[in-house]
């Protein structure tokens, strides 16, 4: 009772990627999760890359190619193509083609490590033809009686009969014609071994430092946003524009970054000036506009311009107005009015007819 059934299907993981997987027969490509699953490279050259390898071969992989099919600028699909030649992925190099023309040769690879070893083994195992000087044949000298065995058989030739008389006496034994020779021994060939290359070690691996990220560039068609325009007092007066100009023509005492030209500072008056309007002090402005500056400051007009413009601070509250105190011509009592005149109870008073006010009388 205690076995699990086979037949139930596996749960699907509560969270994250769940693979609704169909079996492919055409139009695939299997590529290496080294590739599709590297932690130093951005997402844009490992999908080039998988591009890459699904590509018949043949096929143009070069910048323009690649810019004219996909939506990346050039300047993005460059550096892409680089992190795969950094990380071992893709390999270009520059051949000779006929006419003295140049051409690139680009090879893609799914497995870089195997690749570069047997790229290092190929190189290795090639042997280099040494010469091996051939040593003269030495006759081995042998007796006469012991035969010497040899490596092929010699045939004999058969030997001829000898006519013999029939009637006659047989002639003594006597020297026979001449010394038999001894039969000559054919040189012995000593066997030279060949030249068996010594082992070379499998190199190190080569360490690959990561590549920063490439640096992000908008394209040209991208929208740009509007220019901030530099804000201008709504009272201006020459005393304003005096302080403003001082301000400006000052900045180098405490910022010696931010050295103007004249026709910089004439540009730059009215923000500065407005500024002043809504009550901002001269050593708060020089402050908001030069800390902190970038490094290096390349163009310090353009910098103080779109802070001035950016960082202005709000128009001050606009204070009631306060009504002066009046003294009543008739009982010299104290109000508040715009107008000199009588107060209110004096005003009432000649309303109906009754003599005039006095307080305390």
């Amino acid at each position: 009772m205690d076995t699990q059934q086979v037949s139930v299907p596996p749960r699907p993981p509560s969270a994250g990627v769940v693979h609704i997987n169909i079996r492919l027969t055409d139009g695939y490509t299997i590529i290496s999760n080294r590739l599709s699953q590297h932690r130093g490279m951005s997402l844009l050259a490992i999908g080039l890359g998988t591009h890459i390898q699904s590509l018949p071969d043949g096929r143009r992989v070069g910048v323009k190619a690649l810019a004219a099919i996909f939506p990346e600028s050039e300047t993005r699909i460059a550096a892409a193509l680089r992190e795969l030649e950094q990380h071992g992925f893709l390999r270009r190099t520059r051949e000779r083609v006929g006419g003295g023309k140049l051409a690139t040769r680009t090879e893609s690879y799914n497995h870089p490590e195997a690749a570069a070893r047997g790229r290092g083994r190929g190189r290795e195992r090639v042997p280099v033809p040494v010469p091996v000087p051939e040593r003269a044949a030495v006759p081995v000298p042998t007796r006469a009686a012991v035969p010497v065995p040899t490596r092929a058989a010699v045939p004999v030739p058969a030997a001829e009969p000898v006519p013999v008389p029939a009637a006659g006496p047989v002639p003594a034994a006597g020297p026979g014609p001449g010394p038999v020779p001894a039969p000559v021994a054919e040189p012995v060939r000593v066997a030279v071994p060949e030249p068996v290359p010594a082992p070379v070690p499998a190199p190190d691996p080569v360490s690959v430092e990561p590549v920063p990220a490439p640096r992000l560039v908008p394209t040209p068609t991208a929208p740009r946003k509007p220019r901030v325009t530099l804000p201008v007092p709504q009272r201006p007066t020459e005393a304003l524009y005096a302080a403003a100009a001082d301000l400006l023509a000052g900045l180098p005492r405490a910022a010696p970054l931010f050295l103007l030209s004249e026709e910089d500072v004439r540009g730059l008056v009215p923000g500065v000036a407005a500024w002043l309007e809504r009550g901002a002090r001269p050593d708060a402005v020089r402050a908001a506009v030069t800390d902190d500056p970038p490094v290096p400051l390349r163009h310090p007009a353009k910098l103080l311009r779109h802070r001035l413009a950016t960082l202005l601070p709000p128009p001050l509250p606009t204070a009631e107005p306060t009504v002066p105190l009046q003294n009543c011509d008739d009982c010299d009592r104290a109000f508040r009015s715009s107008v000199p005149g009588r107060c209110r109870g004096c005003r009432d008073a000649r309303a109906y007819g009754d003599e005039s006010c006095l307080i305390g009388a």
